[in-house]
């Protein structure tokens, strides 16, 4: 994503005109389910590929590429309905899924992530208008798929008042340098325990990437990206 800057500057501005968004703390909220919605899709996708047998914890009619997608036929969900799909169909659904301690954690995930979360606009028009610019992310694509922390980022940087939701936020600036003193090892294992928006971690692919220099280094690089992804 060429230009994260003006990708929030589309939400917020969409989002201003919603009289249901009051403050900023609710436009993070607003912006990350949807996001993780759309990046959960992407993996999902992957994970069909790899595995024939894998069957999502998502009910097929909530399924981001089910009800989010627009493909410009003229049926996808706006105004009333889109309001009353995600209102009284996709949270509820997600909030309320089946989930024990044998669940894998890459499942379990959606309904933690939806414990908490909320639908604040009151605009289905709007929220149409939100959910497009956020699907024309195409997070196939390598560049792209690493954005995510960046769009966090970004979006905590540009609010005036971010609250808790960035009490803990580093800047890049400050991995980039930890990255660079601890000078990391293709081939080595590292662990953030603290992990956020993933900032330290992308900070430390940036330094290994540095080093490839042949063919075997670049399947241990991206063999280390791949056991980050799974994990």
């Amino acid at each position: 994503m060429s230009n994260l800057t003006g990708f929030v500057k589309r939400l917020r501005d969409i989002m201003r005109n919603d009289a249901g968004i009051n403050g900023d703390a609710q436009r993070i909220e607003q912006i990350a389910w949807m996001l993780f919605l759309k990046v959960y899709d992407a993996k999902e996708q992957d994970w069909e590929w790899d595995d024939e047998e894998y069957k999502s914890i998502i009910p097929t009619e909530c399924r981001w590429q089910n009800w989010a997608h627009d493909d410009k036929s003229g049926t996808a969900l706006t105004g009333d309905k889109l309001l009353d799909f995600v209102n009284n169909k996709l949270f509820p659904t997600l909030k309320n899924l089946p989930v024990d301690a044998s669940t894998p954690i890459k499942k379990a995930i959606v309904q933690t992530t939806f414990s908490d979360a909320n639908n604040y606009m009151k605009d289905g028009v709007l929220l149409r208008q939100v959910i497009n610019v956020i699907d024309d992310i195409d997070f196939s694509d390598y560049e792209e798929s690493h954005a995510f922390g960046e769009i966090y980022e970004t979006i905590l940087k540009e609010l005036q008042s971010a609250g808790s939701a960035g009490e803990f936020y580093t800047p890049r600036a400050v991995t980039d340098f930890m990255a660079q003193v601890i000078k990391p090892q293709i081939g080595e294992t590292m662990a953030d325990f603290a992990c956020g928006t993933g900032g330290f971690i992308i900070s430390w692919l940036k330094e290994l990437k540095k080093q490839v220099k042949t063919t075997e280094d670049e399947e241990a690089y991206s063999n280390s990206i791949y056991g980050i992804e799974k994990k």
